[in-house]
């Protein structure tokens, strides 16, 4: 995997429902390349160093969680 990404943390994918958080982040940030719901072991797979990574809900600054929502199916 290569670098520079931009992955959005502890959002809601526009396609699973409503979220003012990632609409505000759109904005400031431009659109993500991969919304993962969760900060998990797959996110954190998924980071390729020189990836921006945007954090919401409290899921920065904590361990991932070893238990990994699907986010492979949300386009």
């Amino acid at each position: 995997m290569s670098g520079n990404a931009l992955h959005f943390v502890g959002f809601v994918h526009p396609d699973q429902g409503s979220d003012a958080l990632y609409d505000r982040a759109v904005r400031v940030f431009g659109k993500p390349d991969f919304v993962h719901r969760r900060w998990d072991e797959r996110a954190r797979q998924e980071i390729a160093p020189g990836d921006t990574v945007i954090f919401t809900r409290n899921e920065g600054g904590k361990a991932p969680n070893l238990f990994a929502f699907d986010d492979s199916g949300i386009v």
